[in-house]
């Protein structure tokens, strides 16, 4: 939504797909007969480390309030005891709320839309790459529709496109075994939000922070979900149940929630108004591979194969799992939606203009300089490609010890050395190009692309080992460790530094050259 809204405001044509007949996904919220808004998905957002979604709720002009954690927190450890209370830093640790809900951010981001954009109980069924354009078929309730667009953008949990869109041709197996290893954020949870008259464990000194964690435990995680000034009054918590649990008993399952929140807080919260909801449950959320597999260690950095734009820039996988950063928050969907963005707006300037006329409107060193950074700059893929046969040649013969830093390196270095070729062949006019201390004036500029591709391929690097099954039996590289991590960095730098004296003997050679051809002798 956050993409079509920008791409709505450059005034390109846009069309948004919503298989449901509501906007939002997992953005959920419900009303209580109060009034209150109670948050049955995403809850909080963290400013401090969440810039992309906070600077949207400001320019959305939405209000927001500090997530109520003053007070004692509860820990029932034992069925058949009473919970012990203990303390700490704050739970949620300067967590914020919207005013409203969660989907007073989908209804502000819908409101700057056109309705005659939005197609609601749309199911992507196909996709279809066309050469110029791509097909998309969905199913209505009535119908299947067809959609041609230059550019497609999947906002589907990778799994989700795994299990029901059927791509033609197919996805590459390294693409589809990232869709399928990349875990849906809380898809196989389920959530409860109970209303109350009053805030009765306010009035106790209690936070409405609350653990539960012995076999029995129906809601392993409580907190309190009252509106700003705590009039209207609520707790919400997260099942302890799995989801075959859940529909085991799932008749009794609304006294056995309110009889733990008594157990808790005391007879006061007895018969609340209970606002369930199990995400498991929900198709379009959860994958069948989501729902079976024990939920694993959360990795806030996607695998860098889900940020390739696929099809020659026609297809991007843009859900909030592909994010390369916060991946499977609204922070990770925002930073998905700025890198699709910013790729569209690429890819529609390269076809406006040919190859040749990058560097245009500038003229002679200062041309040639902008279209070697260019080529730069499009080495990434190339090089992440590169890292990855590398990194599955050592593993085919078994070698053990330095996968990552020799892979990253070989890598990195391949990249330098046909940097090298592509400099010697650049046109270039160095007859009045200063040399300071044996250093040719145009070295920064040459120097200054690879910074972005060097860190780049070392985070792709990282993020695709956290990721890769292949590398789970090999624990240092799997999970790079800091000092491992500056080990590759530091052998990169000299791996540039090489670079930089080459380039620099290079351009030297050529201007001394240069300066020897006869007068009127063209170079």
């Amino acid at each position: 939504m956050a993409l079509a809204r920008s791409l709505q405001q450059r005034g390109g044509p846009t069309a948004l797909f919503e298989a449901r007949h509501r906007l939002g996904g997992r953005v959920l919220s419900a009303r209580s007969n109060a009034g209150l808004a109670l948050d049955l998905g995403p809850t909080w957002f963290w400013p401090e480390t969440q810039p992309l979604l906070t600077g949207l709720i400001a320019e959305l002009g939405l209000s927001d309030f500090a997530q109520h954690d003053d007070g004692t927190v509860l820990h029932l450890n034992e069925a058949d005891k009473a919970a012990e209370q203990i303390s700490g830093p704050p739970i949620h640790q300067g967590a914020r709320r919207l005013s409203g809900g969660m989907t007073s951010l989908i209804e502000a981001l819908a409101r700057d839309l056109p309705r005659s954009c939005i197609h609601l109980g749309h199911e992507l069924t196909r996709i279809v790459d066309c050469g110029t354009h791509v097909r998309l078929i969905f199913a209505t309730a009535t119908e299947s529709v067809a959609i041609e667009a230059r550019r497609a953008v999947l906002a589907l949990p990778p799994r989700l496109l795994a299990d029901h869109v059927g791509f033609f041709p197919a996805l590459d197996d390294a693409t589809f075994e990232a869709m399928r290893n990349a875990e849906t954020w809380m898809a196989a949870q389920a959530k409860v939000v109970i209303a109350y008259d009053q805030a009765h464990w306010r009035d106790r000194g209690q936070s409405g922070n609350a653990f539960v964690s012995h076999e029995q435990a129906v809601i392993g995680e409580i907190f309190d979900a009252c509106d700003e000034g705590g009039d209207r009054a609520a707790l919400g918590g997260f099942l302890a149940f799995p989801p075959d649990l859940r529909e085991a008993f799932a008749v009794g399952l609304p006294l056995l929630m309110d009889s733990q929140m008594v157990q808790l807080f005391g007879s006061a919260l007895e018969g609340g108004e209970q606002h369930y909801q199990d995400w498991a449950a929900e198709r379009f959320t959860c994958s069948a591979q989501d729902r079976t597999t024990p939920r694993g260690e959360h990795s806030e950095i996607a695998n860098p194969m889900l940020r390739r734009a696929l099809w020659e820039g026609r297809l991007h996988l843009g859900g909030a799992e592909t994010a390369s950063h916060a991946a499977g928050y609204l922070e990770g969907a925002l930073n998905a939606a700025r890198r699709i963005e910013r790729a569209i707006a690429r890819t529609a300037t390269e076809g406006a203009r040919p190859p040749a006329a990058i560097g245009e409107g500038l003229s002679g060193n200062e041309a040639s300089l902008a279209w070697f950074g260019a080529w730069v700059a499009a080495q990434r893929d190339a090089a992440f490609d590169d890292y990855r046969q590398r990194l599955n040649r050592s593993l085919a013969t078994q070698q053990r010890e330095q996968l990552t830093q020799l892979a990253v390196l070989g890598a990195m270095e391949q990249v330098f050395a046909a940097a090298l070729q592509v400099l010697d062949a650049l046109t270039l006019d160095l007859r009045d190009v200063a040399v300071e201390r044996g250093r040719s004036a145009l070295m920064p500029e040459i120097q200054k692309p690879f910074r972005d591709v060097m860190q780049s391929l070392l985070d792709d690097a990282v993020a695709f080992n956290r990721t890769s099954c292949a590398l789970s039996n090999f624990p240092f590289e799997h999970k790079p460790s800091k000092d491992y991590v500056q080990t590759i960095l530091r052998d990169i730098a000299a791996a540039w530094q090489e670079f930089s004296l080459a380039a620099n003997r290079l351009l030297l050679a050529k201007a001394e050259a240069t300066r020897r051809q006869p007068t009127g002798v063209p170079s």
